[in-house]
């Protein structure tokens, strides 16, 4: 079974990397290297006369194919990692009596994004290059916690009974009660449209690999489980 697990994983996360970089060559790092025009200086959002408006216009993603492959082989081991815990959750709750098909693994996938992507993301969305924030380390904690929290509450959705099952409510509410770490000043030196896009495209594409992750961990686990 461990062979059949690391496999399957390995398969689905290098698959699901490879789909997640794809998307994010074709929409996120055209706004990424858009944002970094700001953060260097070439691009002034602000100008002196008090205008609030510059020119849309996304560089090319370039030929820098070292910078390109880093991207891709980080999407392939960071989706393995989740692949990996991904899939070994599902098969416990086979184990446990519950259905594992690729249409439940798609559902375990977008938990997995819930989880790790959307729900820190409502605190803490992803940022264009040279944004300021606050402490790292209070930042990492909330950001960790949350996880923990909200992959907690979504157990409970699926798999508690009676009254367990309303515990969910609170725990998903609480990390947003309390609220992320911020700053008491804003900052920013590119436009606020490009970091609201910005941040909209990394979440539409992590939803994109996750669920591309839950459904084909699954079919591969399904496939080496039946031969």
């Amino acid at each position: 079974m461990t062979k059949n697990l690391l496999t399957s994983a390995v398969l689905a996360g290098v698959a699901a990397g490879l789909i997640a970089a794809l998307l994010q060559f074709t929409f996120v790092i055209p706004h990424l290297l858009e944002g970094e025009l700001y953060e260097t200086g070439e691009r002034i959002h602000f100008a002196t006369d008090g205008s609030t408006q510059s020119d849309r216009a996304q560089p090319s993603i370039g030929t820098d194919f070292a910078r390109h492959g880093m991207t891709v082989a980080f999407n392939m081991i960071t989706y393995t990692g989740y692949g990996l815990i991904l899939l070994a959750l599902m098969i416990f709750a086979h184990d446990k009596g519950h259905t594992l098909t690729p249409r439940t693994g798609l559902i375990w996938g977008v938990a997995g994004f819930i989880a790790v992507q959307l729900a820190p993301g409502i605190g803490q969305p992803p940022v264009l290059p040279g944004a300021i924030g606050s402490e790292v380390g209070p930042r990492q904690a909330w950001w960790a916690l949350t996880i923990i929290i909200t992959a907690i509450a979504l157990a409970l959705i699926a798999f508690g009974k009676g009254w367990t099952a309303l515990l969910s409510i609170p725990l998903l509410l609480a990390p947003h009660i309390v609220g992320a770490p911020y700053l008491d000043t804003y900052f920013g030196v590119a436009p606020p449209e490009l970091a609201a896009r910005f941040a909209m495209l990394s979440l539409g594409t992590a939803l994109a690999g996750w669920t591309s992750l839950g459904f084909l961990a699954a079919w591969f686990w399904t496939r080496s489980d039946d031969a």
